[in-house]
């Protein structure tokens, strides 16, 4: 209601020709606009209400994308350099293997066909001459096969080279450059309680920064009522700065045309004249501090300070009659923003306490995801991206940890002792604040009826002063004494009417409903 009555004002505020009547409602609609602090506290809710949905997001699965790519100067090898040896001369290593074996064979079969000829020829069956022939003859063919098998057996070398050359190809990895891609959702299950408890604090922090934006609205709403009533006072005071001026110099007008004719004293005339100094001098303090005034105003409401305005109430008579009202130190407690925040700290320590005692139990979290790489190694190694998915629970419980979570548990809970005892003591202070706020209004306000009393007897004294002077039958010193007297007791009106206006503020802002 309070802010959709200053827009209202804000929009109806009528701009003049050669300067702009202000009413308390549209400086303040200005201020609030204008204002640095307010505009801090309201970019401060905003960070608070984006923290909050933040954490918010807590509760539903994150999915993370990671991809990379890496050189490497060696690739993996899955192979050691004996078994690529082996591999790359598998045939070479065949054909020693075989000459070793085959060697002593030919041998023992060259030595067995001589045995052999050497009894035909003992026997009689071959002559020594035949059986020499027939020797050269088992010769060559042996030396014919020899020479054949020979052939064979570089055959089956290079063969055997080339087969092992390429098992030892088909076991490089060729991962000198490797791409790599995943993708992992993560679901919490279970933490304890410290999710909740995070966006619970999430709400208050919120709140908190809510309660410091309507906090420091009040601030700016009481400064402006201070620098508003401020203005209206010294315009009054200049006004009536500007009457007792004139009243002191009518009577030195009438002194000085009396000392013409005789009837008063050259001395009559000084204590006038140094009377209308003195009323000028008073003037010149008033003008300037109203100038003064006006320009922190203007900078309250955005203003240039130079600015030619007129405030709405700076030129009436009397100020409108304040209803005094009794406040209730209940409605306080529960209205006053700063009794909010604190009460609102309370809670955020309590939170805190339960995310401490969180890390007691355990916690569950739902994984599963995709990998991907380039080169894979689902089928060998190949220059292919290929991958696979998986899902899985995660599952985290504290052992030991020497007792780190009940110190902080501890320390949590006398932290929040502090915020509360805090909190007790701010209450007693506004209970007394309102009390004391509302005898200032009490007595502003009975002030101000004796004041308008003594303001009424003042201008009745002045009245026969002024009468009893043109009369002749009293003296200047009289009528400067009433004339004094006036002053006073207009100047103590002023202040007792400003005094009750700023006191109600004082009492709203103590309340809450400023």
């Amino acid at each position: 209601m309070k802010r959709t009555l200053l827009t209202l004002v804000t929009l109806l505020t009528v701009a003049l020709a050669h300067g702009e009547v202000l009413s308390l409602d549209s400086c303040r609609a200005r201020a609030l606009r204008a204002n640095k602090q307010l505009a801090m506290a309201r970019a401060k809710k905003s960070v608070a209400e984006n923290t909050r949905k933040a954490a918010k997001t807590k509760y539903l699965p994150h999915i993370d994308f990671a991809g990379g790519y890496m050189y490497s100067s060696r690739e993996i090898s899955l192979l050691n350099d004996q078994q690529k040896y082996v591999l790359n001369n598998l045939g070479t290593l065949g054909r020693m293997d075989l000459r070793d074996h085959l060697g002593p064979m030919g041998t023992m079969v060259k030595d067995d066909l001589k045995a052999f000829v050497k009894g035909m020829i003992e026997h009689g069956v071959l002559t020594p001459e035949k059986g020499q022939a027939f020797g050269q003859m088992l010769n060559a063919m042996t030396g014919k096969y020899g020479t054949e098998i020979h052939k064979l057996a570089a055959s089956l070398e290079e063969l055997g080279n080339g087969i092992g050359q390429r098992i030892e190809h088909g076991f490089r990895s060729d991962t000198h450059h490797m791409f790599t891609t995943s993708v992992v959702l993560t679901q919490p299950v279970f933490m304890g309680g410290a999710i909740t408890a995070g966006n619970k604090m999430a709400e208050i922090a919120e709140r908190i920064a809510g309660d410091e934006v309507e906090l420091t609205e009040d601030n700016v709403l009481y400064n402006i009522d201070r620098s508003y009533w401020l203005v209206v006072s010294l315009r009054q005071k200049q006004r009536l700065a500007e009457s007792f001026l004139d009243l002191v110099t009518k009577l030195d007008g009438d002194v000085q045309k009396m000392i013409k004719n005789g009837v008063a004293t050259r001395a009559d005339g000084l204590k006038v004249s140094v009377a209308v100094n003195e009323a000028e001098m008073t003037k010149t303090k008033v003008d300037n501090g109203l100038t003064l005034a006006k320009m922190s105003l203007c900078m309250l409401c955005d203003m240039p300070l130079d600015s030619d305005i007129t405030l709405e109430d700076e030129n009436k008579d009397e100020l409108d009659a304040t209803v005094v009202r009794e406040y209730d130190t209940t409605r306080a407690l529960e209205q006053r923003y700063e009794l909010k925040m604190l009460n609102s700290a309370v809670e955020i320590s309590k939170q805190k306490t339960k995310i401490a005692k969180a890390a007691y139990m355990p916690q569950v979290a739902l994984m599963t995801g995709a990998f991907f790489s380039n080169p894979s190694m689902y089928n060998g190694f190949e220059r292919k991206f290929k991958g696979a998915f998986n899902i899985g629970v995660m599952v985290r419980m504290p052992v030991l940890d020497w007792g780190e979570t009940t110190y902080k548990v501890r320390a949590s809970k006398y932290a929040t002792n502090m915020a509360q005892i805090k909190l007790s003591e701010a209450e007693e202070m506004v209970e007394l604040q309102v009390t004391q706020c509302s005898f200032k209004v009490r007595e502003a306000s009975k002030n101000l009826v004796a004041a308008k009393r003594n303001t009424e007897k003042a201008e009745e004294n002045l009245r026969c002063a002024n009468l009893g002077f043109k009369e002749g039958v009293m003296q200047t010193t009289d009528v400067m004494a009433a004339q004094t007297a006036w002053l006073q007791a207009q100047s103590q009106r002023i202040d007792a009417e400003i005094d009750l206006k700023l006191s109600e503020a004082a009492l709203k802002k103590a309340v809450g409903e400023i």
